[in-house]
C-alpha cells in the first residue's frame, strides 16, 4: 500500500489525515499499515483521551487517603488497618448498543481485571445504566440484554452486584450507557503496578488465547453510532467468566507471592495498549515476537494479533530470577502462559513476525496522542430552556396522584426486578443489599471496617447546567454515602458525552469537568481515576442525536464501625422525621416538571457546597451516635418521593406538616429538587439530643412530622399556609413503585 493510499485511508485506522501527517512527521518516515493501525488505536479517544485529557489538570488527585491516583489500572484508597480499596469505573456503551448481552458482560469482565491487576480481590460491582423510552421494543431488548449480561458474568465469577442506578430518557434511545464500577480489597503491601520493571525482564502472556472477537474495539468506541454499527458486531468481545476466575486467582497468587514486577490487563486495543502502556510507565522499550502469541483461530495476521480485544488476558512481567516459579504457579491454574518478548533499553515498541520487524515505533509516540482544546459554546436552545419562565405552570389538583405517578416512573420505581437477577450476597460480605439504602455497604472480614459505594448522576441537571449538574452528581454521591453512615473518601468518574467536535458538546464537557473538580475539593473527595466515553450519539439521516451529558460519579466511603449503619426504611416503632438542609424552592429541572408537565426546563437549583458539607457531617454524627435510625436523601421526585420511599418497606404511616411561606409554590416544596436535603428518622425520645447535636454542628434542620401507628397505613402531608393536604395509602404507593420495571423486563 503506497503512502498516498495509506493517507487516503487514514480514517479506517481511526486517524484523521492531519493525524496521519503528524505521525509521519514524528517518526520521520512512512508508517506501514500495521503501524498506522496501532497508532490509530492508541490515539483513539478511548485510549488516548486526546479531547479530554487537557481538561483534567483541574482535578484534585491527592490526599492522605489516596494510595494510588490516576495513571494506573485503578485508583486505590486507604481504609485503615493496613487495607486499601481499589476501585474504577469503565463504560461499554457502544458494544452494548449493538450486542447488549456480551457488551455488558465483557464490561464487567474488563473492569474486574483492572481491579485484580492492582493486587486487589474484587468484592463488589455496581452498574449505572441509561436507556431510552421504556415503552420502546428496542429499550426493552437492550435492558433485558444488558441485565442478563451483567448477571451472567458477575454471578458466574462470584462477585456480587451490590448497587447502581437505572435511568430512562429519550436521549439514550439508540445509544444506551452501560457504566460498570468495581471495588477490590488489598493489603497495602500487595499493591501492584502496571510497569515493566527493568531491562531484560520477560514479558509473559497469560490467559485466554487470542481470537478475532473485539477486533478494532477501541476505534469502534471512539466514533458515532450509526445504522451501519450492527456491522461492527465483531468489535464486541465475547466473555468467559470461568476463565476469568482462573486468571483472577492466578494473578493474585502471583502478586502475593512476590513473583511479578508488573501486571496489566489487556483491555481496549488489546495486546498493544497493555504492553506499550507498561513500557511507557517504565520509560523503556520492548521487543515482542507475535508468532508466540497463543491463538484460537488459524491464519491470524499481525494486525489481528495486536488489536484483538479478546477477553480474559493479562500481561505479567516476572521479577528477575523468579521466572520459573511464576511459570510453575500459573501452570497449576491451567492457563496459557507464554514468554512473548522482553524489556529493552531502546525505548521503542518493536514487533517481530516471521523473523522480520513489522512495527518499530517510539513508545512515547504511542502513549502521547495529539491533544485538542477548543473554546466551547453553549447551545442556544439549551439556554432558552434553562431561562424558560415556569411561573405559569398550573399545579395539579390531585397531589396524591402526582406522587403515585412519580413513584411509577421507571427512573424512580423500584429496581428490584433488576437486582433480583443479580447475586448480591455471594462472598457473604454484603451488609446492605441493593434497594435497602442510598448506598451499598460491605464488611471487611476480620475488622470492624465497612466500605460503602454508590454511583450517581442526574443527566437532566447536567443538560440544563453542566457545571452545577456535574458538581451536583458529586454532591449526591457524598449524600448517599452519608445516609448509610459512611465518610466519603474519593471518586472515580465515567464521563459520557457526545461528539467533542461539536462545540456545544465540548462546552458541556469543559463545564462538567470543572464542576466535578470544584465539588471534589470542597468535599475532600479526590479523583483517583476514571474513564471517558465520547461520541455517544447516533447518526440518523443527516441528524445527530447526542445523549444528555452524563458524568457518572462513583464514590467510595468508609464506616469505621460497620455495625453503625442505617438504611432508608424507617424501623418499626415511633420516630420523628427531620429534614436536614434545605427545602426545595423551585420546580425547575425536576422529574416532576418532566413527568407531569412534559417539560425539561428551568434553572437547576444552586448548590451550596458549604451547606452540603454541614448536612453530611450532621447526618454522620446522628447515625454514629445512635440518634438516627434511618436516612434518605431527597433527589428525583423531591421530598414527597423520599418520604414515601422511607415507608414502602413497612406498614407504618407518617403524618407530615410543611410550614413554608406562600411565596414558595406548594408543588416545589413537595416535588421540587434540591441538592442538600436528607431526611432522618430519630427514635421518639431522642429528639432533644439530636437537635442539640445538629445545633452544635450548625446544621439547619426542620421537624417534618411523625411515623407511628396512629398515622395509619398512609402518608399524609399538610401545607397549612397553602391550605392544601393530601393522603396516599402505603399500599397504593407500593403498587405504583413496584410494578413499572417488572412489566418492562417481562
Amino acid at each position: 500500500m503506497t503512502q498516498a493510499t495509506l493517507r487516503d485511508q487514514a480514517a479506517t485506522f481511526g486517524l484523521s489525515t492531519e493525524e496521519f501527517d503528524i505521525l509521519v512527521e514524528r517518526i520521520g518516515r512512512e508508517p506501514n499499515a500495521l503501524e498506522a493501525a496501532i497508532v490509530g488505536a492508541m490515539w483513539s479517544e478511548h485510549c488516548g483521551y486526546k479531547n479530554s485529557r487537557p481538561l483534567f489538570k483541574v482535578f484534585p488527585t491527592e490526599g492522605p487517603q489516596v494510595l494510588q491516583g490516576p495513571g494506573e489500572n485503578a485508583g486505590v484508597i486507604d481504609i485503615g488497618e493496613g487495607y486499601g480499596v481499589a476501585f474504577k469505573m469503565e463504560s461499554h456503551n457502544h458494544p452494548s448498543a449493538v450486542e447488549p448481552v456480551q457488551g455488558a458482560a465483557t464490561g464487567v469482565g474488563g473492569i474486574l481485571r483492572d481491579i485484580f491487576a492492582m493486587g486487589a480481590r474484587p468484592f463488589a460491582v455496581l452498574d449505572s445504566l441509561r436507556f431510552g423510552d421504556p415503552e420502546s421494543p428496542r429499550t426493552r431488548f437492550l435492558l433485558n440484554g444488558v441485565v442478563d449480561g451483567i448477571s451472567h458474568y458477575g454471578n458466574a465469577i462470584g462477585v456480587p452486584t451490590v448497587g447502581g442506578e437505572t435511568i430512562f430518557h429519550p436521549s439514550y434511545q439508540e445509544n444506551p450507557l452501560v457504566n460498570v464500577m468495581a471495588l477490590g480489597l488489598l493489603r497495602h503491601e500487595d499493591l501492584a503496578k502496571g510497569t515493566m520493571g527493568e531491562v531484560g525482564n520477560q514479558i509473559i502472556y497469560v490467559g485466554s488465547k487470542t481470537g478475532r472477537d473485539g477486533l478494532g474495539g477501541a476505534v469502534f468506541s471512539s466514533a458515532d453510532l450509526s445504522a451501519a454499527s450492527q456491522a461492527d458486531r465483531p468489535a464486541v468481545q465475547v466473555g468467559d467468566p470461568f476463565m476469568e476466575k482462573l486468571l483472577l486467582e492466578a494473578t493474585l497468587e502471583a502478586i502475593q507471592a512476590g513473583l511479578v514486577a508488573g501486571v496489566q490487563d489487556m483491555g481496549a486495543a488489546g495486546l498493544v495498549s497493555s504492553t506499550c502502556e507498561m513500557a511507557y510507565r517504565a520509560g523503556l522499550g520492548i521487543s515482542m515476537n507475535l508468532n508466540d502469541v497463543p491463538t484460537r483461530e488459524t491464519g491470524m495476521v499481525p494486525m489481528e494479533l495486536c488489536l484483538s480485544e479478546s477477553q480474559e488476558r493479562m500481561i505479567l512481567v516476572p521479577v528477575p530470577g523468579k521466572e520459573q516459579e511464576l511459570y510453575d504457579l500459573l501452570a497449576k491454574w491451567e492457563l496459557d502462559v507464554v514468554n512473548i518478548g522482553q524489556v529493552e533499553d531502546h525505548q521503542n515498541y518493536r514487533l517481530i513476525w516471521d523473523g522480520e520487524v513489522v512495527c518499530d515505533l517510539p513508545v512515547d509516540l504511542l502513549n502521547e496522542a495529539p491533544k485538542y482544546t477548543r473554546e466551547g459554546v453553549e447551545n442556544p436552545d439549551i439556554i432558552a430552556k434553562r431561562e424558560m419562565d415556569l411561573s405559569g405552570i398550573q399545579m395539579p389538583n390531585d397531589l396524591g396522584a402526582v406522587l403515585t405517578d412519580l413513584l411509577s416512573h421507571p427512573t424512580i420505581a423500584s429496581k428490584k426486578p433488576i437486582f433480583e437477577r443479580y447475586d448480591h450476597q455471594v462472598m457473604t460480605n454484603t451488609v446492605v443489599v441493593p434497594g435497602a439504602a442510598d448506598a451499598a455497604v460491605m464488611r471487611v472480614r476480620g475488622t470492624s471496617i465497612g466500605v460503602a459505594a454508590t454511583s450517581d448522576c442526574n443527566p437532566r441537571f447536567v443538560y440544563l447546567n453542566p457545571y452545577t449538574g456535574a458538581a451536583a452528581a458529586v454532591a449526591e454521591a457524598a449524600r448517599n454515602l452519608a445516609c448509610v453512615g459512611a465518610t466519603p473518601l474519593a471518586i472515580t468518574d465515567n464521563l459520557n458525552f457526545g461528539n467533542p467536535h461539536d462545540l456545544g458538546v465540548y462546552y458541556q464537557l469543559q463545564q462538567a469537568v470543572q464542576g466535578i473538580a470544584d465539588a471534589c475539593r470542597a468535599l475532600n473527595t479526590p479523583v483517583t481515576g476514571g474513564n471517558v466515553s465520547l461520541y455517544n450519539q447516533y447518526v440518523e439521516g443527516d441528524q445527530k442525536v447526542a445523549i444528555h451529558p452524563t458524568p457518572t460519579i462513583g464514590m467510595v466511603g468508609v464506616l469505621p464501625d460497620v455495625t453503625k449503619h442505617v438504611g432508608q426504611q424507617v424501623p418499626v416503632g415511633p420516630h420523628s422525621l427531620y429534614l436536614l438542609g434545605e427545602l426545595a424552592q423551585t420546580i425547575g429541572a425536576s422529574q416532576y416538571l418532566e413527568t407531569v408537565h412534559g417539560l425539561e426546563a428551568g434553572q437547576v437549583p444552586a448548590l451550596d457546597l458549604e451547606l452540603h458539607r454541614k448536612v453530611i457531617d450532621g447526618t454522620l454524627a446522628l447515625i454514629r451516635e445512635g440518634l438516627a435510625a434511618a436516612a434518605h436523601d431527597a433527589s428525583e421526585g423531591g421530598l414527597s418521593v423520599a418520604l414515601a420511599e422511607m415507608l414502602l418497606g413497612g406498614t407504618q404511616g407518617a403524618s407530615i406538616t410543611l410550614d413554608a411561606p406562600l411565596d414558595t409554590r406548594a408543588d416545589a416544596l413537595l416535588f421540587g429538587e434540591t441538592h442538600s436535603s436528607i431526611v432522618v428518622a430519630v427514635p421518639v425520645g431522642q429528639e432533644t439530643a439530636a437537635e442539640a447535636r445538629l445545633g452544635e454542628l450548625d446544621v439547619p434542620f426542620k421537624l417534618l412530622g411523625d411515623v407511628n401507628e396512629q398515622s395509619g397505613e398512609r402518608l399524609t402531608v399538610a401545607l397549612p399556609q397553602h391550605g392544601l393536604n393530601f393522603s396516599v395509602s402505603i399500599d397504593a404507593m407500593k403498587q405504583a413503585h413496584s410494578g413499572a420495571l417488572r412489566e418492562i423486563l417481562a
